[in-house]
């Protein structure tokens, strides 16, 4: 599925929690804000001091404070300018993962940036 981005977004993580299936995690806060974001839990690795935020879906629960993650993941956002187009690869809890036309650049986008063209 094709997009246009309608409103810039620029990562505000530079240095994104990359994570592999079968990796555990810590898990903090799940999200709050005004956005329409549901279903996100920020995570910590435990083999460093990265962290990020997670889809709760692809987390099984161990107890209260743990978790495993159930496919690999990357928390990297990907930044666009309003009138370039990208292609949707994934949609989950209010972002898209993305692929810049002309080139193999990848990441998250909120869904809210984006219309969809076809």
């Amino acid at each position: 599925m094709k997009y246009i981005v309608i409103r810039q977004h620029i990562s505000n993580y530079p240095e994104p929690i990359i994570l592999t299936k079968g990796e555990k995690v810590r898990l903090g806060h799940e999200y709050n804000g005004t956005e329409d974001w549901p279903n996100w839990v920020y995570c910590y690795k435990l083999d460093s001091s990265k962290a990020g935020w997670v889809p709760k879906q692809i987390i099984k629960k161990i107890g209260k404070i743990y978790g495993i993650v159930k496919e690999n993941y990357t928390a990297k956002e990907l930044n666009v300018e309003k009138g370039e187009q990208v292609e949707c690869k994934k949609k989950l809890n209010g972002w898209i993962w993305c692929r810049k036309d002309g080139n193999c650049e990848e990441g998250w986008v909120p869904e809210s940036n984006l219309k969809e063209i076809g």
